[in-house]
Order: structure tokens, then sequence, then C-alpha cells
């Protein structure tokens, strides 16, 4: 007995009721397609204008299914239609064909369902689909975008990190907003989680002119580049507001307290104001104030050292510097494939900074970074691979070399063989450097002094063999090492690592 038109028309009614809540589900178009499937008993997919299947109710596609979807969109198209059912003739499968009103065109193709006549419930569900379909895109466009300009500013700040600061200002000034002159750096750790939100709400405190990167290399660091707080936006001021407010009206908050205010789960460190091109030290600098802030009442730091090792070194140790880099200088790689000298020396500064995880800063596999370190130990003619000592040269060559000052003090350098580093590190302004590096340990007190950094200095910074030399447990030695932090104000155990300038000024007071 045929149904009703009554009947009929609830059954439409709830049709259009179920693909309504299907389409404010997560993945609807697979859940409408699934639907569709079971209510007409034939396969449902969504078919490119080429014939390729670009979704479907399950993960797999049956190959049968979308070699009839294919063949119907090609003879659709033959026929110059919009919608059309195909096939169905000498034991073809009949397939029910369906434009959406979608650019790209796709199409809705159902295969052999068992009812013939389900095309009012096809055209109401193409309706559904089409919008589903049309916001599916929209989003993977926006996840597109939003990592195209993740990997973008992650170039700008690793253009800095090695000194191309033109380039990076160049991708910056596309971006927005362009670089300042003049920044600190601020090294948010926070939960992983939370750093899309955390990014906001410092970008929205900053007014708009931080530069912003998800650290490459912790998944839990976020860091941003922030114009001297003279040059911000007062916090509550809205960037639109032609009216500003009256200065003895705000009460201005520093923007470290402000993040901690904000998400009491970040710590957070900031460096000194620095200039755009010294963002390597600057960043430094933040991680050391981070490993204060970690201890801290207030979880935030600021940089209170003073990292600039250059002020050691007189013309003579611009020369030792270049002499000890000269085989990396003149390296001419046998491929063209092969890094070049700057790029070796990029990889011997990310490794020197954060050791194993350089690969991530650098974009390349562990094995690749692995031999990279063994090419420079055969290049330099030292172990930077597993001596501190080699490392820890190779870090202060390395900073004399890129120094603003390195060309012309070197042209200064009398003529002669190049001097030793004992004779860089034995100057008396090495001398005044080396004591005020140490001062804060020598005022600490034995356990986190002096003699707790030393053993584990001599011992290459390897945590287990420090704790043997000293006879106390390995969490007894990290925990005076993590004593040690508070009192220099510097990282020690979590890299970059002030153990370089430390071993440098152990050797210059020859107390190694």
């Amino acid at each position: 007995m045929p149904s009703s038109p009554s009947d009929t028309r609830a059954e439409r009614a709830d049709d259009i009721l179920a693909l309504a809540r299907l389409a404010t589900r997560h993945g609807a178009v697979r859940a409408i397609l699934g639907w569709l499937t079971g209510r007409t008993g034939g396969p449902a997919v969504l078919v490119g204008g080429t014939g390729r299947v670009l979704a479907g109710p399950g993960g797999e596609h049956d190959p049968a299914v979308a070699r009839c979807a294919a063949d119907a969109v090609g003879e659709l198209h033959r026929r110059g239609a919009a919608s059309a059912v195909l096939g169905g003739a000498e034991g073809r499968r009949p397939v029910h064909l369906i434009a959406l009103d979608t650019g790209p065109r796709t199409y809705l193709a159902v295969v052999g369902p068992d009812d013939p006549h389900c095309g009012t419930l096809l055209a109401d569900a193409s309706r559904t689909l089409a919008l589903c379909w049309r916001l599916e895109q929209a989003e993977r466009a926006r996840r597109r975008i939003e990592s195209a300009e993740g990997h973008s500013r992650e170039a700008v700040l690793h253009l800095l990190m090695v000194g191309s600061v033109p380039a990076a200002q160049r991708i910056a000034g596309a971006l927005r907003p362009a670089l300042p002159a003049v920044i600190q750096v601020y090294v948010i750790e926070c939960p992983q989680a939370r750093r899309p939100e955390i990014t906001q709400r410092i970008d929205r405190e900053a007014g708009g002119g931080a530069w912003i990167v998800p650290c490459p290399v912790r998944p839990n660091h976020i860091i941003a580049l922030v114009p001297p707080e003279s040059d911000q936006v007062p916090l509550g001021q809205d960037l639109l507001d032609p009216e500003p407010l009256d200065p003895e009206a705000l009460d201005p908050e520093p923007l470290d307290r402000a993040i901690v205010r904000l998400v009491p789960e970040c710590r957070v460190g900031v460096s000194a104001q620095v200039a755009l091109r010294d963002t390597p030290i600057a960043y430094e600098q933040a991680i050391h104030a981070l490993a204060v802030a970690r201890n801290a009442p207030g979880r935030r730091a600021a940089f209170g050292g003073d990292a600039d090792v250059t002020v050691l070194a007189g013309p003579e140790g611009y020369l030792w510097a270049n002499e000890l880099l000269a085989p990396c200088l003149r390296y001419a790689p046998a491929r063209r494939a092969d890094p070049g000298p700057q790029e070796l020396l990029g990889t011997l500064g990310s490794w020197l900074s954060f050791g194993g995880a350089a690969s991530r800063h650098l974009k390349i596999h562990r094995n690749t970074l692995a031999a990279r370190v063994r090419h420079l130990d055969e290049l330099l003619g030292v172990t930077v691979s597993r001596s501190l000592a080699a490392q820890s040269a190779a870090w202060l060559a390395l900073r004399l070399h890129t120094a603003p000052q390195a060309a012309s003090a070197r042209a200064l350098a009398p003529p002669g063989p190049a001097p030793t580093l004992d004779a860089v590190l034995g100057t008396p302004a090495a001398g005044t450097w080396a004591r005020t590096q140490l001062r804060p340990l020598q005022q600490a007190g034995p356990t986190t002094g002096l003699e707790t950094v030393r053993a584990w200095l001599r011992a290459d910074a390897r945590l287990p063999a420090a704790a043997a030399a000293l006879g106390i447990s390995l969490p007894g030695a990290r925990k005076r090492l993590t004593r040690a932090e508070d009192a220099l104000g510097r990282s020690l155990l979590t890299a970059p690592s002030a153990k370089h300038e430390l071993w440098l000024a152990m050797r210059a007071l020859g107390s190694l």
C-alpha cells in the first residue's frame, strides 16, 4: 500500500531534522554520509570534479564504489548536466549524482541505493552537505594559513638567532608587527596545551606590538620579542580609541606581572633591553632569568647579570677566535647539497646552546646533527662533541667572531702568531670579568658555592660524574646546582646554560 502524502511529508520532516542534528557534530560531513549510506542502502561519498573521492563515511573507500562514482562524474560532464541518475543498465549499479553548491565543483554520489526514488532525500541532504563541506574546507584553509604564519614567524626568530637581521626585518614587515629596533625577550614557561591561549593574552597585553613565537625547541615555552614598555600602549587602552586615557588614571602594570596574574601556571624570564641584532644574547638572558623565576615567589624574574663576555677580549682575543674557527670558515663542501661554512657555524652555535635539541631548532634529523658535529670535530681539531673545555673555547670563539666590533678589532691585532686561549684569559680585564662571574657563588656558602660547580664543570657538566666526585647522591647534586642557579641568577641545568662562562671564568682564575 503506497504511503499517503501526509506520511511522506512526516518522513521528509524527520529526515531534515536528522540532517540538522548531524550538521552540528564534529566531522559533520562524514557523519551525514554515514547516515545517508544507512538510510538509502547504498554507499554515499563526496566526489570532486576529477572523479576523486573526497570524503566518505569511513577512512577507507571501496575501490569499486570509487570507480563507479568516477565514471558517473565523467559521464555527467559529457552530458553537461548538474545532476542525474546514471547507470542501471547491463548489470551496472545506478549512481545518483547531485552537484553541491560549492567551488570547486563537488558531487554527492550514492551508488546502487535500495530505493530508486530517493531524489528528494538526496536533494535535501545535498543542501546541508554543501554548508558543512564549505565549513570544513574553510577550517582546513584557516589551519593552513595559521601553520604557514607560524612557520614564517619561527623563520624570523631563526634568522635573528643566526644574525640575519635584514632578512628577518623584511619578513616581519610583511607579516606585522614590524620588529622594533630595541627589544626585551620574554621566555614564558607554560602548559603546552595552553600556548595558543597564552599567546593571545600576551599579544593583547602588549598592545599588539609583541613578536610572539611558540618555541621550536621546547614545547612548553613561548618566546616574545617585546618593545620597551615606554613604546607599548598602556594596559587597558584600545589601540583604535582616538581618545587617550588620562595617564594619571592608569596604573601601568609590567607585562611579566600581568602574564603571571592572568595565567598562574606561567613562569616568566625577562632579558635586559638590547638592540635587535643582540636577540641571541637576550634570549640566553631570558632563559637564565626563567631559571630564577621557577623558584621565585612572584613566578617571574628579570635578568640582572652581565653576560657580555666580549669585554674580556682585546684585539688578540678576536685574532684567536678567527684562528680557531678558520678551518670552518675556509671549508669548501665537496657537494653542493653539503652545508657550507655559515651553515656549519650555525649548527655549532645551536648545538652549543641546545645540545641534542638543536635538531628541532635547525629542523634537521638528529642523525644529521650528529654527523655535522662529528664533522666540526674534524675541522676544528677539538672534540666539541664530548669535551666541555673544547665546547667552552668554541662558544667564546663564536661570540667574539660574531661581535659587531670583530672585524675592526682583528685589524688592530699586532702581527705574529695567534695567541692561545690562556693568553686571552690571562689579561687583567679577563680576571675582573671572571671574579664578577664567580662572586655570587663565593657569597652563597659552601653547599651551593664554588666546589659544587667546580666538580660539575670538571665532570664535563655530567651530573652523575659530579655527584660521584662530591660523594653525594644524584638528587643531592641536582639540588645543590639548583641552589647555585638561584645564587647566580643563571641557568645551569637547562640549556642554554651558563656552564661555558663559568668554565672560562674558572680557567681564567686558574681554579679548574
